[in-house]
């Protein structure tokens, strides 16, 4: 189990921006004992009316929320990682009033969760869809709550890691290779 989830006791999410093939987002929340993973090309919003593409990938272990480095060419997902945004979040879902558990909620194909993180606050729901005809196509979509705001671009405007304050470009250059 992370640091994070261990001193707080509640589930961890994190959103790695990762220089590989291409520049896109890794959306990852933590589902029964893994990190279930998200590519979003063009990152998360936090406007209610924007619907990310959200590609669920390979599960990641907990352990991996706090990599940041260069994952060597020829490796799967080669290239510049960066925390992004990290945190904790809370299950929305609820049928009849009474809590869905979330692994059931990520089968069913609709996650709803309140993230508390740096850059990213409040609701968002991740809901699977037929887009393109493939069924690992999900989307990404901000809930309207206090936290919603169409003008704030967090994706153009921080572009900097939340642990070490390094932008991808950065870390590309300086070639860290940390260990996964």
């Amino acid at each position: 189990m992370s640091r994070k989830a261990q001193t707080t006791g509640k589930p961890i999410f994190v959103v790695h921006l990762h220089k590989a093939k291409t520049l896109h987002y890794d959306f990852r929340v933590e589902i029964g004992g893994v990190l279930k993973s998200w590519a979003v090309p063009k990152g998360p919003s936090t406007d209610p009316k924007q619907r990310r593409l959200a590609v669920l990938v390979e599960d990641h272990e907990l352990g991996y929320a706090d990599f940041e480095g260069v994952i060597p060419e020829g490796e799967p997902g080669g290239g510049a990682v960066i925390v992004w945004d990290k945190g904790t979040y809370i299950n929305l879902k609820k049928h009849k009033g009474q809590p869905v558990p979330i692994e059931e909620s990520f089968k069913n194909g609709i996650v709803e969760v309140w993230l508390e993180g740096k850059k990213l606050k409040g609701g968002y729901v991740i809901v699977r869809t037929e887009i393109g005809g493939k069924s690992n196509n999900w989307l990404l979509i901000k809930m309207v709550d206090d936290y919603a705001d169409p003008s704030r671009n967090p994706v153009e405007n921080e572009p900097e890691s939340v642990i070490s304050g390094r932008t991808i470009e950065e870390v590309e250059r300086e070639g860290i290779n940390e260990s996964k």
